[in-house]
């Protein structure tokens, strides 16, 4: 096995910026909660949404236009119900959303990661599919764990611990399941060529 999955090595700048939107969303909620009234950040939230679905173009971007779109409007229906929750509502239907399409790829393969492996390497062999297919798993299970942190904090929570989790803690484990991972596929590359 000379490789395993490798992700797309160049990122648009709207998917960038639009990244760096989500990311700094919670504190955003956390700092404006006194004087922005939730509803101005249910339309920050729908807006970012929308941008994502704007900016999805291509064959690889299709498939998140469905939990985008499901996010959308789970936050557009908690909206009227509860405006503050939905405010807290945005990284938590992402997250599902995501988890989502993660998980659906390892019903109906090849695994996402897979599809992101094969941009590199077109031909990977069975051992690189079956390491895309645990990578998958694991992203999935992350995902949804996030999510129900999030929600959790979302409902019964501190607003503080909220933003803590979702503007930051959450990140901090995203970079250390991508470092870890880096770390294992190496080994696994390096197993592979002895």
């Amino acid at each position: 096995m000379s490789k395993t999955c490798s992700p797309p090595k160049r990122f648009p700048l709207a998917a960038v910026l639009l990244g760096a939107a989500g990311v700094l969303y919670p504190l955003l909620v956390y700092i404006g909660r006194a004087a922005v009234p939730p509803l101005a950040f249910v339309g920050v939230a729908l807006a970012l949404i929308a941008l994502r679905l704007a900016v999805s173009r291509g064959s690889l971007a299709r498939p998140w236009r469905a939990p985008l779109a499901g996010a959308a409007v789970a936050i557009a229906v908690l909206a009227p119900l509860d405006a503050q929750l939905a405010a807290k509502a945005y990284p938590v239907v992402l997250s599902l959303g995501v988890a989502a399409l993660f998980g659906a790829s390892l019903v109906r393969p090849p695994s996402l990661i897979e599809r992101f492996a094969r941009l590199t390497e077109p031909d990977l062999p069975p051992a690189g599919q079956a390491y895309c297919r645990k990578v998958t798993m694991a992203w999935t299970v992350w995902l949804l764990a996030n999510a129900a942190v999030a929600a959790a904090l979302a409902l019964w929570g501190s607003e503080a611990a909220w933003a803590l989790w979702t503007g930051l803690i959450a990140y901090l484990v995203m970079a250390l399941l991508i470092g870890g991972e880096v770390l294992v596929r190496r080994r696994v590359r390096g197993r592979a060529g002895a």
